[in-house]
């Protein structure tokens, strides 16, 4: 796929997500994809997409509970 096809898509791609799916997770699966077709290609990574996916990892690790320290035998 060449890279003018992969910037269409993209912006179709943001243009269904608005309004962005209510589901943070399955937002992150999109870009997530959608990151992994450009690297697959060898492509320059869109730097908005790139920032939207680390936000995401982060809001979802302060949702993890957190554990103590693990326990010594």
């Amino acid at each position: 796929m060449a890279f003018d096809d992969l910037e269409a898509e993209l912006a179709l791609l943001l243009n269904q997500m608005n309004p962005p799916p209510e589901d943070p997770h399955e937002l992150y699966l999109r870009i997530f994809e959608k990151l992994n077709e450009f690297k697959a290609l060898g492509l320059p990574l869109p730097d908005d997409l790139v920032r939207a996916e680390k936000e995401l990892e982060r809001h979802f690790e302060s949702q993890r509970p957190h554990k103590g320290p693990a326990k010594k035998s």
